[in-house]
């Protein structure tokens, strides 16, 4: 099928388009972009240099893609702002290119809402789903399967680990450990993501296993080094306790708890 562009949108000869491509009115597509087969641009989006939009995508009206970093760092380098397939970019989202690492990353099947900003460098896995007006600083990674909730901050270098949820107008200062159910103010770990979980098939042993994992490392009275080395005498750690493990040694900010 042919690409469709509105008589009012202005696409640069350079720009790559796979087929069946449309772009809507007023919208405007630079030179150094590529946008893969089957995605819809809506109209007043802004795709800028350095854009690599995967399929079966959908940009809504007004989004903004691989603008400059808000980053005193950067020095007009070509970086890049990667972007999967099949994701929904809502109304007014503002994706930035990199700086340091060169590119800012959006996994496949996200759904990021409206007035949502990710800044430069950001990692975002696979079926992340981030609510209305969320804003990250740089360098912020989100693991596959998290859940934001509206009008949270995170801030820069944060790392919030895959299957976590996060409620709405949360502060996140800290790393957000996986499969964890993040509110209040200031931020806390209320529990384990249980309901998530089941739905996205994970046996009912493995959720017993991840829970007794937090609340030992949390609740028995124990620092989070020592908690940890109190559950690793077990004979047995699942993949997912592993994964856990790992993610908080990993830390360099420290966890919320």
């Amino acid at each position: 099928m042919s690409v469709y562009i509105h008589s009012t949108a202005i696409v640069s000869a350079g720009a790559q388009l796979g087929e069946n491509v449309r772009i809507g009115p007023f919208s405007i597509v630079k030179d150094d972009v590529i946008i893969g087969d089957n995605t819809e641009i809506f109209s007043s989006a802004y795709i800028d240099d350095g854009a690599r939009i995967g399929k079966d995508c959908r940009l809504f009206p007004g989004v903004v893609i691989s603008t400059e970093p808000q980053d005193l760092k950067y020095k007009a380098e070509k970086t890049l702002a990667i972007i999967g397939d099949r994701n929904d970019i809502r109304e007014y989202a503002t994706i930035h290119r990199g700086t340091s690492t060169g590119k800012t990353v959006i996994g496949s099947d996200c759904m990021i809402m409206a007035y949502v900003h990710i800044a430069h460098d950001g990692r975002v896995g696979n079926n992340v789903i981030i609510a209305n007006a969320t804003q990250f600083g740089g360098h912020v990674e989100i693991e596959d399967w998290a859940i934001l909730g509206g009008v949270v901050k995170v801030h820069q270098f944060c790392h919030i680990g895959c299957h976590a949820m996060i409620g709405a107008d949360v502060k996140i200062v800290k790393e957000v450990p996986p499969y964890t159910l993040m509110g209040k103010d200031p931020a806390k770990v209320e529990g384990i993501n249980k309901i998530g979980l089941r739905r996205r098939g994970f046996s009912n042993e493995t959720i017993d296993e991840i829970d007794t994992f937090y609340n030992v490392i949390l609740h028995s009275g124990l620092n989070i080094s020592d908690g940890i080395a109190k559950y690793m005498e077990r004979e047995y750690i699942c993949p997912e306790v592993q994964h856990c493990i790992e993610f908080i040694r990993a830390s360099k900010r420290g966890i919320h708890n």
